[in-house]
């Protein structure tokens, strides 16, 4: 019993001295100043950033293994996310997204249109559809981003690759020619 209790208290203090520092504020300032020790659950540092009508906020924190970087574009504004793992080196802003177009198009919604065309730029190769709070967001993304889903939105995430490729319409325009090919066979014949 005792050595089972010595080989607890010695993982404990092992875990503890390997833990990471990483800074961990949310602001629309930009100034952090505010550090946290991450567990071992949490053995990365992020720094992220969304602009929106020239409005920047900023999120510094701990992050799970599994912690991509990359940036999007939601037409309306745009993100970008860095992931780092050494001691407090989340200290600076995500850097902004290049703003060099690469030739992809993805489709973006603006309140409830979401027909909008928004052209991505640098590791921005993905287009994708999710929902928050019901509400359909679309835009351009890193792949990076893509592979981690749960980062990006709940419910029905979604990234392709093809210019356009994340328009809803695409489908039920299909859908409708097929049935009015289908009805006017039958009507014809």
């Amino acid at each position: 019993m005792d050595l089972q209790i010595s080989l607890f208290l010695l993982c404990i203090l092992f875990t503890a001295g390997h833990s990471l520092n990483c800074y961990d504020c949310t602001s629309l300032t930009g100034s952090c100043t505010q550090t946290s020790q991450c567990s071992i659950w949490l053995p990365n540092c992020l720094s992220a950033a969304v602009t929106v009508n020239s409005t920047t906020l900023t999120y510094r924190s701990c992050a799970p293994s599994v912690c991509p970087s990359g940036s999007i574009n939601l037409g309306i504004g745009r993100g970008s996310a860095k992931c780092c793992n050494t001691a407090l080196c989340n200290n600076q802003d995500a850097p902004d997204p290049t703003s060099a177009p690469n030739g992809k198009k993805c489709y973006y919604c603006d309140g409830n249109t979401c027909s909008n065309t928004v052209s991505c730029s640098g590791t921005e190769d993905r287009c994708f559809n999710t929902t928050f709070q019901s509400q359909v967001i679309k835009g351009c993304v890193s792949k990076s981003l893509c592979d981690v889903p749960q980062l990006l939105g709940s419910g029905s995430f979604s990234c392709c690759e093809g210019n356009l490729c994340n328009s809803a319409n695409g489908v039920t325009q299909s859908f409708l020619f097929l049935c009015c090919s289908l009805l006017s066979f039958i009507l014809l014949h």
